[in-house]
């Protein structure tokens, strides 16, 4: 190993031999691991799944079902291109977080003035308000359809047991994460069999997907609205603060690894939350667009709510359809509002509070920042001799 760091680089100065002693040792810890890199991956899976339900909220859930009434597939292309660009934002968070050790809050905290500071978080709790209010009333109305519970009740337990379910952070944000994926993939089996039985037509979706058009005179409007339920940018301080829970070694290789591992598995749970999101305006561009819609039912998808949205199957499954409808609904309520809390701590640990008061999921080695600046330093200083043979061995680097 001494061999090849020494054709790498030459011979520097003393104070270069400091800088790669420090990120060569490092290196090489990373080169004597021999561990499969599918189980490195695994260590890696969860944040993205905790990050994607941001885009399978109730929100999303109430304006795609309009949409899929009103414009049948045509606006599903929307819905795949504002994932591809969740995606890029997602994983340049990730990054963020992996390089530098700390979450956006704190970075934000250390680097902007204090009326930037203010402004943000002010921004930033609005937007986990403005989302956990649909979550919440969206959890007590799949309570109401499954139990009869009234609704101000189903308000209550919705906020207990948020809070309950948050509480499994004590033993290890593993667990919460693997309960959120767990409500991930109810709520895409329940739509995934409600989209079977539909049976949508597939070369119309196919089309809906990648061939943009805007038809009808609400078409603009109802695109704006899919777009700006994707705007959640209280995911990107989740998700920055989230991949702290993993431990990444502090070198280039170990850094590129786990960003790519993020970048997988997020790209993994945004393609899941893509798929539920066609199902479901697949099922309602279906069953309310069919010859055979009921008067009723068709003053219904005139104005579809989280509430009303169970008689789509009801001609298939009778008095089932609430029960399939309303686990989906719950699925996809409590999770959200899990994720927007959980988010929300970040938020105000990191940005009014003090630098230590951030909620970090696991502890992060405090030394993870200097080390990771020498290891990056040490590969880009060899690149730059490998690009540059006409400089002098000791001329100065830096």
């Amino acid at each position: 190993m001494k061999n090849v760091m020494e054709a790498e680089a030459p011979a520097v100065s003393g104070k270069d031999l400091d800088i790669e002693a420090a990120a060569g040792g490092l290196r090489g810890d990373d080169f004597s691991v021999q561990e499969p890199a599918w189980r490195r991956f695994l260590r890696h899976v969860g944040p993205g799944f905790m990050v994607s339900l941001a885009y399978l909220d109730p929100g999303n859930l109430e304006t795609d079902l309009q949409a899929g009434a009103n414009h049948r597939y045509d606006l599903l292309w929307v819905i795949l291109i504002g994932l591809v660009f969740a995606l890029i934002i997602q994983s340049l968070s990730a990054n963020l977080g992996v390089v530098t050790g700390r979450h956006l809050a704190e970075l934000c905290k250390s680097e902007y003035p204090v009326w930037v500071k203010i402004c943000l978080w002010l921004l930033a709790e609005v937007a986990v308000i403005a989302a956990d209010i649909p979550e919440v009333i969206g959890t007590a109305f799949a309570f109401n359809l499954l139990f009869n519970i009234p609704v101000w009740i189903g308000v209550l337990i919705a906020g207990t047991s948020t809070l309950l379910l948050l509480g499994l952070q004590r033993y290890g944000v593993r667990k919460l994460e693997f309960l959120v994926a767990l409500l991930v993939f109810v709520m895409a089996a329940c739509f995934f069999v409600e989209m079977s039985i539909v049976k949508p037509p597939a070369k119309e979706v196919l089309k809906g997907m990648f061939i943009p058009k805007l038809n009808g005179s609400s078409a603009t409007a109802d695109a704006i609205a899919l777009l700006g339920a994707l705007v959640m940018p209280h995911n990107l301080f989740l998700h920055s603060a989230l991949v702290l829970s993993r431990s990444t070694p502090a070198s280039v290789r170990g850094m590129n690894d786990a960003c790519r591992f993020f970048l997988f598995e997020s790209g993994i749970a945004l393609l899941v939350a893509l798929l539920v999101n066609i199902a479901i305006i697949s099922v309602s561009g279906t069953v309310c667009n069919a010859g055979n819609l009921s008067p009723e039912d068709a003053t219904k998808c005139g104005d579809l709510t989280l509430d009303s949205s169970s008689f789509l199957l009801k001609n298939v499954l009778g008095r089932s359809s609430a029960i399939v409808y309303g686990v989906a609904l719950l699925a996809s309520c409590q999770s959200s509002s899990i994720t927007g809390t959980y988010a929300g701590q970040y938020h105000h640990a990191g940005l009014p509070g003090h630098q230590d008061e951030a909620v970090d999921a696991e502890p992060v080695d405090p030394q993870h920042r200097h080390r990771s600046q020498l290891s990056c330093l040490h590969y880009w200083r060899l690149q730059w001799r490998r690009s540059s043979h006409h400089h002098r061995i000791d001329d100065p680097v830096l």
